[in-house]
């Protein structure tokens, strides 16, 4: 197996052997047979054990085999301690989320701290089988049904070619010791239960199981290949970047093709949406409805699909200190007297400054807001003028309205309210400017 290991490494994954590595070790026979093989070959590596505090002695005592085996190897190990099951209620997320996400960030902060390039971890090609019919329990894509790459990010799986039994094998054959997780023999985790009970029924039916879910696995990395490269193609197509970073679909061309449903999940699964039963019925709803991932948010705009980040919230009113040269937050605006106004200019305001009986103050729109659009006659609610003016929900919702108490001066970059403009009884004018650049 050591031998079939260094020719599998030198294939795929030759810059192993000259970079540090950080291997996820559990003390099981897999990590460590990890271990074991990545010293054979006098790599640079280090261990990464955590205690999850789950299995009560039995985890002190992993972790004292895992440090006595990086003691007679003379590899590096770092340890650490965590309160899982506290995490998982706090976060409201499974046992086995919370170890994972306490697992990855950890990690993460020794490969950042110890200029360490890669986690190595021991999944094989047993462990890829129970996911996919994990996955294919559950109901999933084809993403799912792929379920372990050998490569992602930073996280490498060198032992992926390789089966339980050949792991097995090799500790044997070497006397090789490691730590046996009674928790592995329960059938009440669905992979426990899959691994003892489902797998070896197909493997009766099929004694080269293994290897027919290889070739099963290459048609499906094949058939993922064609849909990146439709997926490519349908980018260019149909999606386009404005200058604010927010990605614009095109709701006439995604309907054009076969199976819009499908070619939209292909194209928004990267940005976390899940939501797949009303994603499509954005294509013909009014504009304004919106859907929300984790990260992102998309929005129907009469002919296009608005594909933005999830931003924090912004204070909901900013109050200006009187006699201020300039403001940065929550944008930036400067403030100065003058005595002659220029050309129009939707980045610049002169008001009449004796009509500012009340604290300035820079705010987002609110529904029911009205103002006295200059040039005109009479009152108009913004949510109509906003209309009028054709813009997005996202365009309404990055206007900001310089206020004098309750009132609003200007619809900043837009439109400046009739009741603040400069007229020839004005005797002290003040000049804004909105300085985007």
């Amino acid at each position: 197996m050591l031998n079939r290991f260094e020719k599998h490494l030198t294939q795929k994954f030759p810059f192993l052997k000259d970079s540090p590595v950080l291997i996820a070790i559990s003390g099981g026979v897999d990590s460590t047979i990890l271990t074991h093989l990545m010293h054979e070959l006098n790599t640079t590596c280090s261990l990464a054990h955590c205690n999850f505090s789950l299995r009560a002695e039995e985890s002190d005592l992993d972790e004292a085999f895992i440090k006595t085996l990086g003691h007679n190897l003379n590899i590096p190990v770092f340890t650490t301690q965590f309160e899982t099951e506290r995490y998982a209620a706090e976060n409201g997320i499974s046992i086995q989320m919370a170890a994972r996400d306490l697992r990855y960030n950890w990690f993460e902060k020794i490969l950042s701290e110890n200029n360490i390039k890669y986690v190595l971890t021991a999944h094989h090609k047993d462990d890829v089988l129970e996911t996919f019919l994990i996955n294919f329990t559950r109901g999933t894509g084809l993403d799912g049904l792929l379920s372990i790459p050998e490569t992602n990010g930073k996280i490498i799986r060198p032992l992926l070619n390789f089966t339980r039994d050949e792991i097995y094998q090799y500790a044997k054959t070497n006397k090789i010791l490691w730590r046996e997780d009674k928790s592995n023999s329960s059938t009440k985790y669905i992979r426990n239960k899959i691994r003892h009970d489902i797998v070896p029924i197909l493997k009766e039916l099929n004694p080269n199981l293994l290897k027919s879910f290889d070739k099963t696995l290459n048609n499906l990395n094949e058939s993922q290949h064609l849909i990146n490269d439709r997926v490519e193609s349908l980018k260019k197509h149909t999606m386009s970047i404005d200058e604010n970073n927010t990605i614009k679909i095109s709701v006439k061309k995604i309907i054009e093709l076969n199976n819009p449903k499908a070619h939209l999940y292909e194209l928004l699964k990267p940005y976390g949406f899940t939501a797949w039963k009303d994603i499509p019925t954005l294509l013909k709803a009014q504009s304004g409805k919106q859907l929300h991932s984790k990260t992102h948010r998309l929005i129907k705009n009469r002919d296009e699909l608005l594909l933005t980040t999830l931003k924090a919230s912004t204070p909901e009113i900013t109050f200006i200190p009187k006699n201020i040269e300039q403001i940065n937050v929550p944008i930036c605006l400067k403030f100065s007297e003058t005595n002659t106004t220029e050309l129009f200019n939707t980045q610049t305001a002169y008001i009449d400054k004796d009509l500012l009986k009340h604290s300035m103050s820079v705010r987002k729109w609110q529904k029911g807001d009205y103002f006295y659009p200059i040039g005109m006659n009479g009152k108009k609610k913004l949510s109509k003028y906003f209309k009028d003016e054709k813009l997005s929900l996202l365009e309404k919702e990055k206007t900001w309205l310089l206020c004098n108490g309750e009132e609003i001066i200007w619809i900043i970059g837009k439109r400046l309210d009739n009741r603040y403009k400069v007229t020839n009884n004005t005797k002290s004018i003040l000049k804004i400017e909105y300085i985007t650049d």
